[in-house]
């Protein structure tokens, strides 16, 4: 049978029309109760993975993964990842094995990307999977510690990865109970019980003012300030709940840092602390952050942990870190520090000798 050009070009030219036609009148099964076809599942897994590998083939790998910043990975991740794709000693909800296509168990799968496709797959998700892009688009800093998290999921056990997820459960403040008692676990979970923080990427909560923390969760809520590890817990506590979130932990005792660092390194973050680097039109970081009569939204930045300030500053310098009203002050103070100016910065003011310069009590 001889099949002429002419003819092939009309079959074509209906075929749109033909499939449009099926979709209106229902031929296609949408409904969750079977899955795809064996050829269209395997089509669209194929379709799938070669996307992430194409494109992961743009992502700029970091030398070493942020192993300092898994803690708070791993307390987003059981807050919005566990439930579909389980965690040690959190089994998949019967719910999620319902899903098509069934959501993988991590802790064995993550072998089969590398850490490009990893990245690629946590910032923007899978469509028609129900797995979401990351909440926060701006911070590559927080999807590299997600991915630095689910590198260790496979070798993690239960109480490792409890312990990381939601920290100590000790007694609430007297008085505290219901919703808010469950928000400040929330919180705990990466701020600790002590507003200390649990870990070198966590900035210390206790002492700072209440006015400047409720402003940082109105930020966080209202995509201001991008985070999506901090966006989703404000969110879920409630406008009505931050108020008492921010008396709360500003309420709570400081402590001195611990002490360390390059002496060279701390010398030159006092001098640009103190000074400014009027060259690159820095202005002194204790113009605004060491005065007694500061204003409460300027956060109390001595005692911050190194790994900590260095990743806010450089958030602040790349234009990625805002949404409260003097958030494009820090903008454009930023602008002009070079990465040993801001690592210099951060080794200063993690250190005991800038609480006094700061005039934190």
């Amino acid at each position: 049978m001889h099949i002429s050009w002419k003819k092939l070009a009309i079959a074509l030219a209906i075929l749109p029309f033909v499939v449009v036609l099926a979709a209106w009148i229902g031929f296609f099964n949408v409904g969750a109760s079977s899955g795809h076809w064996k050829i269209t599942e395997w089509f669209l897994h194929f379709a799938m993975r070669s996307a992430v590998r194409t494109y992961a083939l743009a992502v700029d790998v970091p030398e070493a993964l942020p192993r300092h910043a898994i803690q708070p990975a791993a307390g987003h991740f059981a807050r919005g990842c566990a439930i579909c794709h389980g965690a040690p000693g959190e089994p998949r909800s019967p719910v999620v094995t319902r899903m098509l296509p069934q959501p993988p168990d991590l802790a064995g799968t993550v072998g089969e990307w590398t850490d490009a496709q990893l990245f690629r797959l946590v910032k923007h998700g899978v469509r028609f999977t129900g797995m979401p892009a990351w909440p926060a688009q701006e911070r590559d800093d927080e999807v590299w510690a997600m991915v630095a998290f689910l590198r260790e999921l496979p070798s993690m056990d239960e109480a490792t990865y409890r312990d990381l997820a939601y920290g100590e459960r000790l007694a609430p403040p007297a008085g505290v109970a219901g919703i808010l008692r469950q928000a400040l676990a929330d919180c705990a979970r990466c701020h600790g019980e002590d507003g200390l923080g649990r870990g070198p990427a966590i900035p210390v909560l206790a002492g700072q003012s209440e006015a400047y923390l409720l402003e940082s969760l109105r930020a966080y809520a209202a995509g201001g300030r991008a985070s999506g590890m901090m966006s989703l817990p404000a969110i879920a506590a409630g406008s009505h709940l931050w108020p008492d979130l921010a008396r709360h932990f500003a309420a709570l005792p400081t402590t001195d840092p611990d002490g360390g660092g390059d002496p060279a390194l701390v010398r030159r973050g006092k001098e640009i602390a103190g000074r400014g680097v009027k060259a690159a039109s820095v202005p002194a970081c204790l113009g605004c952050h060491g005065r007694q009569d500061r204003s409460p939204l300027y956060p109390s930045i001595a005692g911050q942990p190194e790994r900590y300030i260095e990743a806010q500053l450089g958030l602040f310098r790349a234009g990625k870190r805002g949404g409260t009203r003097f958030g494009h002050l820090m903008a454009n103070a930023a602008k002009g520090l070079t990465n040993e100016d801001i690592r210099a910065l951060a080794a200063y003011f993690s250190l005991p000798a800038a609480s006094s310069a700061t005039g934190v009590q």
